[in-house]
């Protein structure tokens, strides 16, 4: 019976495995460095225009006005399909508001461990990778001997 290694080649599943945790490990200490803020006031403008050489801005207040207004379309008559454009509408650009005015920062950390980071999510993916690989070392010639 011929046992073959991870993905079916004969890479190694010590390595594979090894890998596998040093990579999860590195991109769990990496996620967990990244601090995520959002400045998100009713004053604060998502969105903004220029026009008649001037520069204004839609804040979140001004778009959660007209979905107040296609929620209570909606409660007068549920089938009302301005009402669900509206709504739709004003939830869809809140929400792309919100997520396109994200800011990714890293946390304050010594070097060290950004390092040590840096070494388990690349070496790990070195690992990984290289076990999924055909080796080219002395088991094929004990294969064709044998």
């Amino acid at each position: 019976m011929n046992l073959k290694g991870a993905g079916g080649t004969s890479g190694g599943i010590g390595s594979f495995v090894l890998g596998f945790l040093m990579m999860c490990v590195g991109l769990y200490l990496l996620l967990n460095a990244i601090v995520v803020t959002q400045p998100f006031t009713l004053g604060y403008g998502l969105y903004s225009f220029s026009m008649f050489g001037g520069l204004y801005a839609i804040t979140s207040g001004m778009i959660l006005l007209p979905f107040v207004i296609g929620v209570g379309l909606i409660f007068y008559n549920a089938k009302n399909i301005l009402g669900w454009a509206i709504a739709i509408a004003s939830l869809s650009a809140l929400i792309f508001g919100v997520i396109a005015n994200i800011h990714f920062a890293m946390r304050p950390m010594p070097l060290f461990d950004l390092i040590c980071i840096l070494v388990l999510t690349v070496g790990g993916a070195g690992l990984f990778l290289r076990s999924l690989g055909h080796r080219k070392t002395s088991e094929k010639a004990e294969e064709n001997q044998g």
